[in-house]
């Protein structure tokens, strides 16, 4: 099921998922302010953890490169005639990105984070 909107409970649920996708693994997730990143109902697995990024900084967000990448090479050019349209060409596109996990790392690598995995 495709959730309609982004709040504590879909985030919940992502966290969840993505968690039981690598169970053997720590997860440090980097999240912006958004409400359902900060939200104390948010249930964050044991091995989730979060990089919490300064208000109104973008630039330093790993994630906009995946969106710009997503929106360039799935999206543009196209129309789509309904949201679960978009949302499956989203689906897909997140997919096959996260398919090539050494071009995701290069794309979303930043100096900061890599001084935090040195650590």
């Amino acid at each position: 099921m495709t959730a309609k909107k982004m709040n504590t409970e879909n985030m919940s649920r992502f966290l969840d998922q993505v968690s039981k996708a690598h169970p053997d693994q720590f997860i440090v997730m980097v999240v912006d302010g958004a409400s359902s990143h900060r939200s104390k109902e948010l249930e964050i697995p044991k091995n989730v953890s979060f990089i919490r990024l300064p208000p109104y900084s973008p630039e330093l967000n790993p994630a906009e490169q995946i969106w710009n990448i997503l929106r360039r090479d799935y999206f543009a050019n196209r129309v789509f005639d309904a949201l679960d349209a978009a949302t499956t060409q989203a689906e897909f596109g997140l997919a096959e990105m996260a398919a090539n996990k050494l071009a995701i790392r290069q794309l979303t690598n930043r100096p900061w984070i890599s001084a935090i995995l040195k650590t």
